[in-house]
């Protein structure tokens, strides 16, 4: 009894330090301009049997079910923050790139690999599909921030948000190939398109249903809304796997709408999930580090293997690959050079190569090696150089900057009202305005202005200016109608 007891307080002890470290490590990643996923791979090496012999993990299977958890809370974060108006432009090049970018890249990095590992023709194709994708929680986290120019990082993101789902369906489908002597190359063929269309029917509809319900059901606390949005989240991929469809694309579709409709506490909704993501972030990397003995990953069979492999990865497979998919798509070469770089490998290659290991192939331990090798490199050379290359090929926005400024707002969910935060941009004619020249409904107030970064206390006489950030007590029926009334619509 006391035993169990002291292995409670002893886990739960290792969780909330690996926490309170993993926060730290964000910090520490800004500065030196380092990707986070790197820091939090190494803590997890750090802790395992092959490092202070904290922890010993192993269980490749429970490590999967784990990094498909934090891949669905990523995706669906990540979703939330996409804004359509963005990505709307660069949809096409996206699902080319997510498409034949992928296929292009996976082909080429296959050839590779059965002559550098030397596999099997389908084992090396098998290879290929793992770190064929551009990785969405790598993406997400290295973008976050950044000052990229909007068609490209929106490019990026949606490319990194709809590629993953192709990636697992190449990975899965090898495998059947190689496990089963019946499997038909049409079947994976017809699988394929059903599990991509499937995946954004069934991501639209439970979007649409979020969207619905968050806005009908009218909960006793606010706090209650962000877990019914990620419940939904989660929901949506097990709908769409049970169909066979793709679960990830179908997050990542239903976030997408969600993220761009009018729901009631979206402030906190969005809060809730970007926190809940680095929580995700943090458990699964550190655990894909621990799921790795830095014995066996840095031995120089595996080291010149990676390195080969993650040469050709970046300087020709991930390049060619997106050249030939926006050929005529309007990318100027500076566009398609950085496009090619920031290619970034991460958690789904790692989660993938578990696959093999899962199915109990031949080759499973020495494809997971190589491909987490080559994900460090990929994180530690493309990663902590975007901003870098952006600047040198003058593809860098406006800095991003954060208002330095926060509001919380007791619940107050059975009022059936929220305080929503809109910002003041130069293409508005309320600007120049008093707020007693604006004809808010009933019970709408402005309840507090920031102005360069300053708050001021408004009053009927106050004088709207661009760049103003606007908070606003208004009823969800009348939301709607306010938004209308500022934008003059």
């Amino acid at each position: 009894m006391f035993g169990d007891t002291l292995f409670t307080e002893y886990f739960i002890f290792l969780i909330g330090l690996l926490f309170i470290l993993g926060v730290l490590t964000t910090k520490f990643s800004s500065r030196i301009g380092v990707p986070v996923l790197i820091l939090y791979i190494g803590l997890g090496m750090l802790v395992g049997s092959d490092g202070l012999n904290f922890i010993y993990f192993s269980d490749y299977s429970l490590a999967q079910h784990i990094g498909m958890l934090a891949l669905v809370i990523i995706l669906f974060e990540g979703g939330l923050q996409t804004k359509w108006s963005d990505i709307r432009p660069v949809i096409g090049p996206s699902i080319s790139l997510a498409t034949l970018g992928v296929i292009l890249t996976s082909v080429i990095v296959a050839i590779s690999a059965k002559f550098i590992l030397d596999v099997s023709w389908l084992e090396g194709f098998l290879f290929g599909a793992i770190v064929g994708s551009t990785d969405a929680a790598a993406v997400f986290a290295v973008l976050k921030g950044q000052n990229i120019k909007a068609k490209i990082g929106s490019t990026l993101e949606a490319e990194s948000g709809s590629n993953d789902p192709m990636a697992m369906i190449l990975t899965i489908s090898f495998i059947e190939l190689i496990t089963n002597d019946q499997a038909s190359y049409l079947m994976l063929i017809g699988s394929f398109f059903w599990q991509m269309v499937m995946g954004v029917v069934i991501g639209l509809a439970m979007g649409a249903i979020a969207v619905y319900s968050i806005n009908k059901i009218n909960l006793d606390s606010s706090g209650l809304y962000p877990v019914f949005a990620l419940a939904l989240a989660l929901l949506t991929f097990s709908l769409a796997d049970l169909t066979q469809a793709s679960g990830l694309l179908a997050v990542y579709v239903a976030a997408v709408f969600v993220g761009n409709s009018e729901i009631a506490y979206r402030h906190s909704i969005f809060r809730f999930n970007e926190g809940f993501a680095w929580i995700a972030q943090i458990l699964m990397f550190t655990i894909l580090g621990l799921l790795v003995f830095p014995s066996d990953l840095f031995a120089w069979d595996i080291i010149w293997k990676g390195l080969v492999i993650s040469l050709i990865l970046i300087l020709l497979a991930r390049p060619a690959a997106v050249f030939l998919s926006t050929i005529k798509l309007n990318y100027s070469l500076n566009e398609r050079l950085f496009l090619s770089w920031a290619g970034l490998k991460g958690a789904v290659p790692i989660v993938l190569a578990t696959f093999p290991l899962v199915a109990g192939l031949e080759n499973g331990q020495l494809f997971f090696n190589v491909v987490f090798f080559v994900v460090l490199i990929s994180a530690a050379i493309q990663g902590s150089t975007i901003s870098m290359f952006a600047e040198k090929l003058d593809l860098s926005g406006p800095k991003r900057t954060e208002p330095m400024h926060s509001l919380e707002l007791v619940s107050i969910g059975k009022a059936n009202a929220e305080m929503i935060e809109y910002e003041v941009n130069e293409k508005l004619d309320i600007i120049g305005k008093t707020l007693i020249d604006i004809d808010f409904p009933k019970n709408t107030s402005i309840s507090a202005i920031i102005r360069d970064n300053q708050l001021v206390t408004p009053t009927g006489t106050t004088v709207i200016k661009e760049n103003d950030i606007l908070f606003i007590l208004v009823s969800h029926k009348d939301k709607k109608h306010v938004k209308k009334l500022l934008e003059g619509k």
